[in-house]
């Protein structure tokens, strides 16, 4: 792999298998391979959710392991697991400013009341 791709340690590989085990794949690479427009789709699914599952047709052990090199090559991923057809890769999320600014403001939310102590009041 080259200097493009993220390394992760066991202990970051261990949480993020944890993490990925109950995703479903989001991306299907099918029998035409690696083309520029599953590439894209990767990525933009790495943007969004960062730890993303991708299923591989096709039977050949090789040339799934080469997928999975030039996918974290070409989109600046991890590869955290190859398991069967499946690709567990990790890109972490950019973050945005308008979503950082509304995601550590969040006024507190009031506490519910039961209908009791609704009547009570009254």
């Amino acid at each position: 792999m080259t200097e493009n791709a993220l390394t992760l340690t066991p202990a970051e590989k261990k949480d993020l298998k944890a993490q990925a085990h109950g995703l479903d794949p989001v991306v299907l690479i099918g029998d035409k391979g690696l083309t520029n427009a599953v590439l894209k789709e990767i990525d933009m699914n790495l943007g969004a959710h960062g730890l993303i599952k991708v299923r591989v047709m096709g039977d050949d052990r090789e040339t799934r392991i080469q997928y999975a090199q030039e996918i974290c090559d070409q989109v600046g991923a991890a590869l955290v697991q190859h398991i069967g057809k499946l690709l567990v890769l990790f890109r972490p999320k950019a973050e945005d400013e308008s979503a950082g600014k509304a995601g550590g403001h969040r006024r507190p939310k009031a506490k519910r009341q039961t209908k009791r102590q609704f009547n009570a009041k009254d």
